[in-house]
């Protein structure tokens, strides 16, 4: 079943070559309202015609305002590192003919190429919230990916603005290297953690670390935003891996490589695992109702009151159909549910299909939910992101849902789900 649905990751010699995609943490194969153009959930980074790739060649030390921008009107990309009002060291950058530039950052401006906006916890499923002041920046980060094999890609903190230049004023963290080179971090930080072992059901977390302008590996910072760096880290570098995140404090992005994508179930291969799920015709125990999972399509659109749409008791993971009784709220924190078979007292949701296939580490059923949410997907999936800590806020770290970003619950991260066949 997998290997004959392959084709739709083995692109034809005359397509661009693929270095990868960058999938944003929190939905469910698609934004809310859909993708559209630059603004989407997954952005695919495609060998581009002609090389855009830059970088450090000569180092202008200034004194005055007008000498800067003098150099910044040459039309060279440039990183500006203001020491003072009269002290401002401008490191400029040259056409890179063996690497591609990829832009990604909250502005709308003509040279990000992936805009990122503050990822919602749980609102996948609603209309999307809008935020009245976003954490991410309006230039985040770029990617340069080597335009010939193994076609390496490095992460670095902060983007050219529309003039070709990155800005770091007086108040950003910056210093200057052993070395002599100039480097800083941004506002809130670039953050990455490669996994160890890879993105596979073995792999484990690594450690979160941060990288800065020029490309260099950090400890965190005391806070998100803290004036001081942390300790360089000699040994690692920024060489993005397959199945390492990217946090730009508001939205968490995992970067797939091509070989990765080669390996992930396709779209037709989680459809064809739905569609074993309800040809089973699993029951609802009480209702005795056959229970089917909703097409990837439908799944948006409809309500979950629907009545086939399949619901779980997540303390003990019986699968019934939506049912209004066994109230029992007295018993712990938000709506608690008494289970029918067993009398266990939990959470009671509906279930959804985890529709983005760029987060299975596997091509496995789907039997396994997480909590408190409800998206289902393999076994080996589930238990790989319920150890993963993701950046929440300005220092916390938590356990997410990658399909929809909701906290897991720190008693019990998943649930395996206990479907009734039927009785006939």
């Amino acid at each position: 079943m997998f290997s004959s649905s392959q084709e739709e990751h083995c692109a034809p010699s005359k397509d661009p070559v693929k270095y990868g995609e960058l999938v944003v943490l929190g939905y469910n194969g698609c934004l809310p309202n859909g993708d559209r153009g630059r603004r989407k959930s997954r952005f695919a980074l495609l060998k581009r015609t002609k090389a855009n790739g830059v970088k450090p060649s000569s180092v202008h030390i200034l004194n005055t305002p007008q000498d800067s921008k003098a150099v910044n009107s040459k039309g060279q990309h440039s990183i500006s590192y203001t020491l003072s009002r009269n002290h401002t060291v401008v490191v400029e950058y040259s056409h890179d003919k063996d690497t591609d530039m990829f832009q990604i950052g909250r502005s709308t401006e003509s040279p990000i190429d992936f805009v990122v906006t503050d990822t919602i916890a749980g609102s996948q499923e609603g209309e999307e919230t809008p935020i009245t002041q976003s954490t991410i920046s309006r230039f985040a980060c770029r990617v340069f990916c080597e335009r010939n094999p193994p076609y390496t890609a490095r992460i670095y903190a902060a983007g050219f603005d529309s003039s070709k230049n990155i800005f770091l004023g007086e108040k950003a963290a910056k210093w200057k290297n052993p070395d002599g080179h100039m480097d800083g971090l941004t506002t809130n930080g670039v953050l990455v953690m490669h996994p160890k072992g890879g993105f596979v059901e073995e792999s484990k977390p690594g450690v979160w670390r941060e990288i800065s302008v020029c490309g260099d590996v950090y400890t965190l910072r005391e806070t998100r935003s803290a004036q001081t760096p942390g300790k360089l880290v000699e040994n690692e570098s920024n060489i993005l891996q397959d199945g390492s995140l990217v946090d730009l404090c508001g939205a968490t992005l995992l970067w797939r490589t091509a070989e990765g994508l080669f390996h992930t179930p396709t779209q037709k291969h989680l459809e064809a695992l739905r569609q074993e799920i309800n040809a089973a015709r699993p029951q609802c125990p009480v209702g005795l109702n056959t229970l089917a999972f909703p097409s990837m399509q439908r799944s948006r659109a409809l309500s979950s009151h629907e009545d086939k749409q399949p619901w779980v008791y997540l303390a003990c993971g019986h699968v019934h159909g939506y049912h209004n009784w066994g109230h029992r709220s007295e018993q712990g924190p938000g709506p608690q549910r008494e289970c029918p078979m067993c009398r266990m007292v939990g959470p009671y949701v509906p279930l959804w299909l985890g529709c983005e296939p760029a987060f299975y580490v596997d091509t496995g059923a789907p039997t396994h939910a997480f909590v408190p949410c409800g998206h289902v997907c393999s076994e080996k999936s589930v238990k790989y992101w319920s150890e993963i800590p993701l950046p929440h806020g300005t220092h916390a770290f938590h356990a997410a849902c990658p399909f929809c970003a909701t906290q897991l619950s720190l008693n019990q991260g998943c649930s395996k789900l206990i479907f009734q066949g039927p009785v006939d």
